[in-house]
């Protein structure tokens, strides 16, 4: 008993030595492979280097720029991807991907088996970390070291990356034939989609392509990458993923031998955003991807049809916020014949008669005038400027609304001269619209005529006013500085914003348009340089110029003829649906010619109805109520009291008019009263015999 106690502990004394010395090993072992992984880590930075991308206000992609390198290689997250894709890729290349470390020793045993019995290569052994560890370390040769070498990375990659990590660095970087790397780029390039929404026939292809992506090219080897399609999908029938049915089906679809370009759009605006661009992350536009391209085609086809070295803008927006939704700086960025570098939106250019609903409103604002107001178009000499009609000719007597119709020149200036050519460029300014005038230059009247320096922008903007109710509202598209102030001004007043909109609304539509419920104003700058179509719905602005870059002379241009089929065309393959005008407010009246009281049956006219010579007397002036003033009435009550109107200047007898619509009788006296018919806002106007206004604005209560 006692001897064999003594073999027991002899025994233990003898294996304790070389298990304690096993175990130290380990130890020391593991220590040193925790001291190598820390001094030789895998290089996985933090961010890769990709293209940058600018997207639109969905998220979508506008357009791409390769990288320092030449690939394009365009960051891709899982949820960016068809997840039939990310389970076929692993189904084929790693299907015990979610399982192991790094390296699967039973795909190693079999593929090794495989070599020993065939003298070939039948399968690989690689998991998918241990290719994303030869796309981040490109190896030199096929070598056994090389696999080792892959197989420690791939283990050092697993524990600093999660599963899902690792997906989407391959999903970004494997690469798919020529400067294509990624499954996005792939997918945009050969199907011209994102691979959001793949079928299983593009699943399979984008599976089997980066093993060989040169020699699959679908675009140079289709029937080579048909095979190996083919291959993948046998494969997941075998590894029951996908039904023998389905994947005979997905065998019979089509590969187009083309490769696309990648989306390419809203040029200026997306070199504009470059120096703004952060490594990894996007840049982001206000602009909508369908309404761009709908736009750009439209510009493409119309230069073609204009001719030679013209080119074509266009701004369409969102009145209610100030969004850009879509813009075009050029027909084509690329066509230096037609100088398509340049942005075309934001120059400088003569505006032609695309100002002119402005004067009209500000008349309309003043009470000087109504829709069916007669005035003069003839030959008028103003201090030495004397305008003509475009066509060189004269209707006589118009209404103000067929004048604005007709775009006739004559009675815009006389309407401007009236309401003063420093009253209209304050509005602008108000508006957050700055016109550039001749150095040393005063506001004079040819700015009725387009002798001001405006962008197509600037129009849109101030026409975003015409759209919202006379709010005009800051243009933005996502380039401008951090701390650009966007602002709400008013451009005109509801009620007279309404008589405009009102008149626009009735312009005919150029020849082949169809109605589309729009208001617009076209213009033709001085010597044919310039053609602009402005127009305008409920909610959304379009404006466009047609012109040479180079601001030269182009026979036969017109803003009628040349931008304006562009316009209705733009507002169709915008794809955008048609918001109503506004409907016509409260107290506004747009009286018949006969109900006009004398002072508004002739622009300028007097009591008589003749037109009165200018008066020697001061303008009239509202002393009461101030201009802005709130008034308590007890309009909320049924014995509410009139208000007293109060006057000094101006030539009797006077016209007293309230939200447009003239009270009764004409009065010599410089006092009267007005009764309200509720609470609210209200422009009162007086106009004297000589045809001069003025206005307050007050609030009833």
């Amino acid at each position: 008993m006692m001897g064999r106690a003594m073999l027991s502990r002899r025994f233990l004394r003898r294996t304790a030595i070389p298990a304690a010395a096993c175990a130290g090993l380990v130890a020391i072992s593991a220590a040193a492979l925790w001291q190598l992984d820390r001094a030789f880590p895998p290089p996985l930075p933090a961010e890769l280097a990709v293209s940058t991308e600018v997207l639109d206000r969905d998220g979508q992609l506008l357009r791409a720029f390769a990288t320092s390198d030449g690939y394009w290689r365009l960051e891709t997250r899982l949820d960016q991807v068809d997840k039939q894709l990310v389970d076929m890729l692993v189904t084929y290349e790693d299907k015990r991907f979610w399982g192991h470390d790094g390296v699967d020793v039973l795909a190693l045993a079999r593929a090794a088996g495989q070599f020993a019995t065939s003298g070939h290569i039948v399968s690989g052994g690689s998991t998918l970390s241990m290719q994303l560890a030869r796309l981040i370390e490109p190896r030199d040769s096929r070598s056994l070291g090389s696999k080792l070498r892959q197989m420690l990375r791939a283990i050092q990659i697993e524990r600093r990356l999660s599963k899902r990590e690792i997906l989407e660095r391959y999903l970004t970087l494997a690469p798919y034939g020529g400067n294509l790397e990624g499954v996005r780029a792939a997918s945009l390039a050969y199907f011209g989609k994102e691979p959001k929404r793949l079928t299983v026939s593009e699943a399979a292809l984008l599976v089997a392509l980066p093993q060989l992506p040169e020699k699959r090219r679908p675009d140079r080897n289709l029937k080579i990458a048909l095979t190996a399609r083919d291959r993948v999908l046998a494969r997941m029938v075998s590894s029951g993923l996908l039904g023998e049915r389905e994947a005979a089906r997905a065998a019979l679809d089509d590969v187009s031998e083309l490769r696309r370009s990648l989306p390419a759009l809203a040029a200026h605006a997306a070199y504009a955003m470059l120096p703004k661009a952060i490594p990894g992350q996007p840049l982001r536009l206000t602009i909508r991807k369908s309404v761009q391209e709908g736009l750009e085609q439209v510009a493409r086809d119309a230069a073609i049809r204009l001719g030679p070295r013209l080119s074509v803008a266009m701004v369409l927006a969102d009145s209610r916020t100030g969004d850009i939704l879509g813009e075009v700086g050029s027909a084509n960025y690329f066509d230096a014949s037609r100088s398509g570098w340049i942005d075309m939106t934001r120059t400088l250019r003569s505006p032609g008669s695309t100002l002119k609903p402005f004067i009209y409103g500000l008349a309309f604002e003043q009470g000087l005038v109504a829709q069916e107001t007669l005035i003069e178009d003839s030959p008028a000499d103003f201090g030495g400027y004397r305008p003509k009609n475009f066509d060189m000719a004269y209707q006589g007597d118009v209404s103000i609304r067929q004048a604005l119709q007709l775009s006739l020149n004559v009675p815009a200036i006389r309407v401007l001269d009236a309401v003063g050519p420093a009253r209209l460029m304050a509005r602008f300014r108000q508006a957050g619209v700055m016109p550039i005038l001749p150095v040393n230059d005063a506001p004079g009247l040819a700015i009725g005529l387009g002798g001001v320096g405006v962008t197509l922008r600037d129009l849109v903007q101030l026409y975003t006013g015409l759209a919202n109710g006379g709010k005009a509202n800051t243009l933005h598209d996502g380039t401008e500085p951090a701390n650009a102030e966007r602002s709400t001004a008013t451009i005109l007043d509801d009620q007279a914003n309404w008589q405009i909109t009102d008149i626009l609304s009735g312009v005919k539509p150029p020849e082949g348009a169809m109605q589309r419920g729009i208001a617009y104003k076209t213009g033709t700058s001085y010597g044919y340089r310039d053609a602009w179509s402005v127009g305008f719905d409920g909610r959304y602005v379009l404006g466009v110029w047609v012109g040479r870059p180079d601001a030269g002379a182009v026979p036969g241009l017109s803003g009628y003829v040349s931008a304006a089929p562009i316009l209705f065309e733009g507002f169709v393959r915008s794809g955008l649906a048609t918001v109503p005008l506004p409907s016509q407010p409260a107290g506004v009246s747009r009286p018949k010619r006969d109900d006009l009281p004398v002072t508004l049956a002739r622009f300028g006219a007097g009591a008589d109805g003749l037109v009165q010579a200018t008066a020697t007397e001061p303008a009239p002036t509202i002393i009461f109520p101030p201009d802005g003033a709130r008034v308590d009435l007890g309009t909320a009550s049924a014995n509410a009291s009139p208000l007293v109107l109060k006057l000094q200047g101006g030539r009797a007898p006077f016209r007293w008019l309230a939200n447009g619509k003239p009270l009764v009788g004409i009065d010599r006296r410089r006092t009267a009263t007005w009764q309200p018919d509720g609470a609210g806002y209200s422009t009162l106007t007086v106009i004297d015999a000589a045809g001069r206004a003025a206005s307050v604005k007050v609030f009833v209560e």
